[in-house]
């Protein structure tokens, strides 16, 4: 009777095995089928490539991480695969013009002018550029203004009222909580602790606030008065009055050329395409255009020149997609450092900051790097700020874009003292035996001293000295004058290259030429990293993985989803609980 029982339980885990199996091998097939018909997309012609950025654009494509698992081959196309699509586009003959649909723009400030050059450069080619939005937000418009014919919703309008920093202090609420934010700071324009400890913001925020928006500011307005044949006085005028609050205001003051429904829209590509009424108009997304017409690198081809992303919080360990893991990075930039083939780094920096210690750590290895006889060139992107201008400042040579946010060199740290609240609203108190005078030190359970205070404030002060260092050495300076811009101060591109934090305007393109002409090489390849893993791989990981991990990303998605455009705060709150040590991070995240 037991042999039947073995043999049937043997049986049943051999058929339920043959089912994974069977699933599995369905999802990759399906996969690979999905893959195939993507990459068969044909291009007709007569076409016009139809442009909407609703997701959060990455600095590389899929560097983003999901909780999904699906095998569904959608890529999320990074800046820099979108910027190469649009410049085929413009000598594509089968693309006649580029339909821009606005209603929903998500990206940073200096994402948005390299996009908007790109389609500067798309309409010289003598190709046409149509807008149109429901409502366009200030990012939007700016993109807009490019277009030969910008139109708006009847019922829509334009956001066209200036820039604002808006900035949540939590003091008493914290102290209406009873808790105690213990916080370690050097420099006086170190504005990330100050929601913390202050009611409203200090003089020098303030001060640094107002400059660095009437930067970004400048550069949205000279953009926007060069295409529409207009002048940034006009402009600064209308915004200051409020002028523009509808449909009929913007047409007025030329701000858009027409007025209309998408149904009219639509009627005038088809005039512009000569086409009939009743004909269909070819219109071709960009991941389709960009899966039909992105060539992958000539590998033949043998020398290299590293692309490295470094995007998004800098934080310690391997750290998830979007983030700047210190392990991770460091590993990567070991082994490209042991490659042989590659001739030159170029970093390109579009965070905020975060951990100090991970971001010694990825200096390091561009240091060891640079001392193997590979040059390192940063390319910065909407930030390279705090911990993202620690990684970059050894570089021979620093890109930036005008409305890049860079600087913020200063350091603080935060312990939390929950003491009171647990005591006063849940009536829990600690008591401690301890073997040595700290041994209990540096809790959350307990108010940090004036002695512990001093030793987490020379902490601090040690950090500090140090970033002052590795930009001293590194940009040529005496540690006083990196000093006297440093103390937290955030600055933009432009006025950064004037203080000599950077070198030069430019692109991604313009530090790889540059990466190119400092290591001699003539013939070469771009490499990027970190690689992406394919759909089919991730879902492996996954299988194979951390379960606990796996649902933190899953559920991740699911508030992101629920929560939108608060998704950011609930991160910003995650983030200070899981800081540990010194912090080098800008004080923002500028919202678009």
């Amino acid at each position: 009777m037991n042999f039947f029982k073995s043999l049937m339980a043997s049986c049943l885990g051999v058929i339920l095995a043959m089912v994974v199996v069977f699933f599995i091998g369905s999802m990759i097939i399906g996969g690979l089928l999905k893959s195939a018909s993507k990459n068969e997309v044909s291009v007709k012609s007569n076409s016009v490539l139809n442009l909407n950025f609703k997701e959060t654009i990455p600095e590389k494509t899929d560097n983003l991480e999901s909780g999904s698992f699906s095998l569904k081959d959608d890529k999320t196309y990074g800046i820099t695969d979108i910027l190469k699509t649009i410049e085929i586009a413009s000598t594509d003959d089968d693309i006649k013009g580029i339909f821009l649909d606005l209603s929903d723009v998500n990206m940073g400030k200096a994402t948005a002018s390299t996009l908007r050059k790109a389609l500067v450069d798309f309409k010289e080619k003598g190709k046409f550029i149509t807008a149109y939005a429901e409502g366009y937000s200030q990012n939007a418009y700016y993109l807009a203004s490019v277009a030969n014919t910008v139109y708006v919703h009847p019922l829509g309008d334009i956001d066209f009222r200036g820039y604002a920093a808006q900035i949540p202090f939590f003091k008493d609420m914290l102290d209406k909580l009873g808790v105690k934010m213990q916080v370690y700071y050097v420099g006086q324009f170190k504005g990330a602790t100050e929601p913390y400890r202050l009611e409203k913001m200090s003089d020098p925020n303030r001060l640094q606030t107002r400059e660095y928006l009437e930067g970004l500011y400048q550069v949205y307005l000279s953009d926007i008065a060069k295409s529409r044949n207009t002048s940034v006085e006009t402009l600064r005028s209308l915004a200051n009055e409020y002028k523009i609050r509808k449909a009929e205001d913007a047409l007025q003051y030329k701000l858009v050329d027409k007025i209309g429904y998408r149904d009219e829209v639509l009627a005038e590509l088809k005039s512009k395409l000569s086409l009939k009424e009743a004909d269909k108009i070819n219109a071709i997304n960009l991941e389709d255009y960009a899966s039909a017409k992105l060539k992958d690198p000539d590998l033949s081809i043998k020398d290299k020149i590293a692309v490295v992303y470094a995007e998004g919080e800098i934080v310690d360990g391997k750290g998830e997609n979007g983030k700047v893991g210190g392990k991770k990075y460091a590993d990567l930039l070991r082994d490209i450092r042991m490659d042989d083939k590659v001739k030159a780094i170029v970093l390109r920096v579009n965070s905020p900051g975060g951990s100090g210690l991970a971001s010694e750590n990825i200096w390091r290895e561009l240091k060891l790097a640079k001392e193997a006889g590979k040059p390192v060139v940063v390319s910065m992107g909407d930030y390279a700020a705090s911990g993202g201008y620690y990684i970059s400042c050894m570089a021979d040579s620093i890109f930036a874009q005008p409305n890049t946010l860079t600087g913020s060199i200063g350091v603080f740290g935060i312990i939390p003292s929950v003491q009171k609240t647990l005591k006063d609203k849940a009536g829990i108190s600690f008591d401690t035996v301890k073997t040595g005078k700290f041994a209990a030190s540096f809790s959350p359970f307990f108010e940090i001293n004036a002695e512990e205070g001093k030793i987490i404030q020379e902490s601090v002060d040690m950090f500090y000295d140090r970033f002052l260092k590795r930009v001293s050495d590194g940009r040529k300076m005496t540690k006083e004058k990196v000093h006297e811009i440093a103390q937290g101060r955030v600055w933009t591109g432009t006025k950064a290259t004037t203080i000599g934090l950077v070198d030069r305007i430019g692109s991604l393109d313009d530090a790889i030429t540059c990466a190119a002409n400092l290591s001699g090489v003539k013939k070469y390849r771009t490499s990027e990293y970190p690689k992406t893993k394919e759909k089919f791989q991730k879902l492996v990981d996954k299988l194979n993985g951390d379960e606990d991990e796996d649902k933190e990303l899953f559920a991740k998605s699911i508030l992101k989803s629920q929560l939108g455009e608060y998704f950011p705060f609930l991160e910003e709150i995650k983030s200070i609980k899981n800081m540990k040590g010194p912090q080098a991070r800008l004080p923002f995240v500028i919202e678009n």
